[in-house]
């Protein structure tokens, strides 16, 4: 590989042959901004590592009574979580995520968690909180949204050590959203979408209802948009263990039209409910989709 490769516009699957998870995702995110002209991102942080003395007008809860009770004097602080975006990662670990169609492909949940820490990585040098809700038919991690130094080291951990589960449920992840994000923050969903379409629609709709801002990336793998097989193949449900002998030869046409509608209703639903929704493919380079989020930059308005 020639040292001048940008590491965020190669194949998925030669990144992931480059090292751990926090090595990928610091690399894609390093040559995807330096490939940028300039940062479509706007955020700031307001995070300071002093206090300042207390002033007339000041909120008490900000007040830092360990310092006054040390000193004797008024002080405030602010707090780590008072930074320009609070967000939350949604990640589906569903059966169904581990899922590939080729040997030289990502499954779709160990493309997802390298697209997540590449997210996670932007919104933390940009000094904005995130944490992560993993899931499947229930909620299977959450880490609360921080925006420290040191809170990358604990989301790339947690990102790297979610592993495949059962069914898929994605509205109690997705209702849980609101008691970690009391304020107007980013909601970032990243699954295949093989779940209860009606609702899932509804909680994220919620969250939409409370002001904050959802962006949703629909993961898939190649082999999924089209039926492939030999002339006779025995097809089976990942999660429900429903299974079907067919010709896929005879199916294709109807299949893919399948795929293509759920596909048109999701963007639909979504995009008509003021949701971003961007549709990935596992042999998309991560710069080609971080490039397609920054198109309508993640800060909050």
């Amino acid at each position: 590989m020639a040292t001048s490769a940008r590491i965020d516009l190669l194949d998925p699957y030669e990144v992931s042959q480059l090292g751990g998870l926090e090595l990928v995702a610091r690399g894609v995110v390093e040559g995807f901004l330096a490939g940028l002209h300039r940062s479509p991102f706007r955020g700031f942080s307001v995070e300071f590592a002093e206090n300042r003395p207390y002033q007339p007008g000041d909120e008490l809860r900000y007040v830092d009574w360990k310092m006054l009770a040390r000193s004797d004097r008024l002080y405030v602080k602010q707090y780590e979580e008072e930074t320009n975006l609070r967000s939350m990662l949604v990640l589906d670990c569903s059966r169904s995520m581990d899922w590939v169609g080729a040997e030289n492909r990502l499954t779709k949940l160990e493309y997802a968690k390298r697209l997540s820490a590449a997210l996670t990585h932007v919104l933390l040098r940009q000094r904005d909180a995130i944490g992560l809700i993993s899931f499947d038919d229930a909620v299977r991690r959450v880490v609360s949204p921080r925006a420290n130094k040191r809170h990358w080291t604990t989301m790339a951990r947690a990102i790297s050590e979610v592993s495949p589960g059962a069914g898929t449920a994605a509205e109690p992840a997705l209702r849980r959203v609101t008691d970690l994000l009391r304020r107007r923050g980013l909601v970032i969903l990243v699954s295949d979408l093989l779940m209860e379409r009606q609702l899932a629609l509804t909680a994220l709709q919620f969250l939409r209802h409370r002001r904050h801002q959802v962006v949703v990336f629909h993961i898939m793998d190649p082999g999924e948009m089209t039926l492939e097989g030999p002339p006779e193949a025995r097809f089976e449900d990942p999660e429900e263990g429903h299974h079907i002998v067919a010709r896929p030869r005879e199916m294709r046409r109807a299949y893919a039209e399948t795929v293509n509608k759920a596909i048109a209703d999701w963007r639909g639903s979504l995009r008509s409910g003021g949701i971003t929704y961007h549709h990935v493919t596992t042999d998309t380079p991560f710069g080609h989709v971080l490039r397609r989020v920054t198109a309508r930059s993640m800060s909050v308005r």
